[in-house]
């Protein structure tokens, strides 16, 4: 059988330690069956009522996706809210930053006891939702998007993707969501595009270097049925690399 088409490349890796903070760029992920290795292992919740962090629904959470996050070489946590310091988190720290930083009193929190340090002993929250082992997008798609809305800042951070593949621009359309069922090859991974990725009020809140701007999902909305991105199942799990090429099976 000839050789499949290489259709792009691998230009961003992202996880994500704690939901709706900032996500951690990666010069390599490691891609299990689940999930992402140090992927979504903590929430911030309101520690009045030990609501979840929701800043697609709620404007006292919007300034949380500036709260910076990363993992340590033991997978440790560690925060840092706009103009402070890194902190490790959970702890009272940690927590009375975001507190101060936020205007309530909030708390960063494992989904799981096995995702914090041993030595934790403080309350757990549950996940929002069961997430998808891959989020992928296209830069064709931010291309699209970008076409529709030139004004706009279509910035791949609002969508949270783990990995951004960049390819050329296809006129008129938003190729991934036209990819649902088909197989990918990215490096060793093998995925299986399984759904669209339905977009939120998310997209629209302003992040480091890009404002406020609900044209975003408007645009998302009208063009594209209210879609950015797809998920994937992992059919075979691997490590993955910025360069990596893409490809159909």
């Amino acid at each position: 059988m000839p050789a499949a088409t290489e259709t792009g490349t691998v230009s961003e890796l992202w996880r994500y330690p704690a939901s709706s903070l900032a996500g951690e760029r990666q010069d390599v992920i490691a891609v299990g069956k689940e999930t992402i290795d140090g992927d979504r292992l903590f929430g911030l919740v309101d520690a009045s009522n030990n609501e979840i962090a929701r800043p697609d629904r709620e404007a006292k959470w919007h300034k949380v996706p500036l709260i910076r996050t990363r993992l340590s070489g033991d997978r440790a946590l560690d925060i840092a809210v706009p103009g402070g310091d890194w902190l490790t988190a959970p702890g009272d720290e940690s927590d009375y930053a975001v507190s101060a930083y936020l205007g309530f009193a909030a708390s960063i929190r494992p989904f799981r006891q096995e995702n914090a340090a041993p030595a934790y002993t403080g309350p757990l929250t549950a996940e929002r939702y069961r997430k998808a082992p891959i989020h992928l997008l296209t830069t064709a798609s931010l291309a699209r998007l970008k076409a529709l809305h030139p004004e706009g800042s279509p910035d791949s951070r609002r969508f949270r993707p783990n990995i951004v593949v960049d390819m050329a621009a296809v006129e008129g359309s938003f190729p991934e969501t036209e990819w649902i069922g088909r197989k990918l090859a990215i490096g060793d991974l093998l995925l299986t595009i399984s759904e669209p990725c339905r977009r939120c009020g998310f997209t629209i809140i302003a992040q480091d270097g890009f404002d406020h701007d609900p044209a975003i999902l408007r645009n998302l909305v009208r063009h594209n049925a209210h879609n950015m991105g797809v998920y994937c199942i992992v059919d075979r799990p691997a490590r993955v690399e910025i360069g990596a090429p893409m490809r159909f099976v």
